[in-house]
């Protein structure tokens, strides 16, 4: 089923400031839809307007954290009352902390929590309060290939972004059991060429980088309007992230057994007295890309694999199997030449 076009429709955008939110308004205003810009950050939601009005839409900024419950209502409130009935709500607002799990505080958990599973639960219910009355609308919630595979040096966000996907499927759940026509979809995304890792508080001795494959944020923001367009449970953007979700459900000891993560550090020295975003907004304008723009992929995957395609599940079976092969013909080679020695 295709959801009818995105011209006129109102979306409203959380995390709109920077990052993937800041590339989807852009998306979504060259569709000529009227955008709701949520996030902190002043300085990015002015520039993120600009860009959303140069692309042909309409754009209302509104400044609000979405940790605050009652300051997600009213945010939903203003932009209904200034453009009109939300069709598409993008939950996508995120903060980390880069750390071992043994060197986080209580209060960066909480805050990390709060703003990355708790601010997709206050989207969600503002969302749900106003289109479950009209019967329509579409909510996305902005995931990652880490919430079916925890990174080290991650824990918080991994942990949100789970939680993310429980919430989820029992809110689908209800809707789907109550006859309910709004939609609830996840956009499982890949890594990517934002100032995420540039802004998120470090405990890490070095600057951080994305684990390749590395994407432009453009690419996240395609798989997002395809999917405010589509009747899809889930969307996978990027083949890396397909194999991640679904290959670690298959064989997930694999993933324990690899060291990706324990390798995204750069030789270059963290600042350690930069801005970070965990408290407050960081100052100024930071657009929508990182500074991996060298390594990044601007195409790919136009065509969205859905988990509930066949032969996205064979494939990704496939590369289990292969995986756990190539990893058992290892693990015989090694205990050999150690007998042998």
């Amino acid at each position: 089923m295709i959801e009818k076009a995105t011209r006129g429709r109102v979306v409203v955008i959380t995390g709109a400031s920077a990052g993937v939110g800041r590339a989807a308004a852009r998306e979504f205003a060259r569709r000529g839809a009227r955008i709701g810009l949520i996030a902190r950050g002043r300085d990015g939601l002015e520039a993120a307007r600009r860009d959303v009005e140069a692309a042909g839409g309409g754009a209302l900024v509104v400044p609000t954290d979405v940790a605050d419950a009652n300051g997600v209502q009213q945010a939903a409130a203003a932009v209904e009352a200034t453009l009109g009935p939300i069709d598409v709500w993008v939950n996508n607002a995120t903060t980390s902390v880069l750390s071992p799990a043994t060197e986080m505080t209580p209060a960066e958990y909480r805050r990390v929590t709060e703003v990355t599973y708790l601010g997709f639960v206050y989207g969600t219910l503002a969302a749900l309060e106003r289109m479950r009355a009209r019967n329509r609308g579409v909510i996305l919630q902005v995931g990652c290939a880490l919430a079916g595979r925890g990174l080290p040096l991650q824990s918080a966000y991994c942990g949100a972004k789970r939680a993310i996907e429980g919430f989820t499927d029992s809110v689908r759940r209800e809707l789907r059991e109550t006859g309910s026509n709004v939609r609830v979809t996840m956009v499982q995304l890949p890594a990517l060429n934002t100032p995420h890792l540039g802004w998120v508080k470090s405990h890490l001795p070095h600057k951080a980088k994305p684990v390749p494959p590395i994407f432009q944020p453009e690419v996240a923001a395609r798989a997002i309007v395809w999917a405010a367009e589509h009747d899809r449970r889930a969307v996978y953007a990027g083949l890396s992230t397909a194999v991640t979700l679904i290959g670690h459900r298959i064989a997930p000891w694999l993933a324990d057994r690899d060291r990706a993560g324990f390798a995204e550090a750069t030789t270059e020295l963290e600042d350690t007295h930069r801005p970070d975003n965990l408290w407050k907004p960081a100052p100024g304008d930071h657009g929508a890309r990182g500074r991996f723009g060298a390594r990044a992929i601007d195409h790919g995957w136009e065509r969205w694999a859905t988990p509930d395609r066949r032969w996205l599940a064979g494939a990704a079976a496939g590369v289990a199997g292969l995986l756990y092969a190539l990893f058992a013909r290892r693990s015989v080679s090694g205990k050999r030449q150690r007998r042998a020695a």
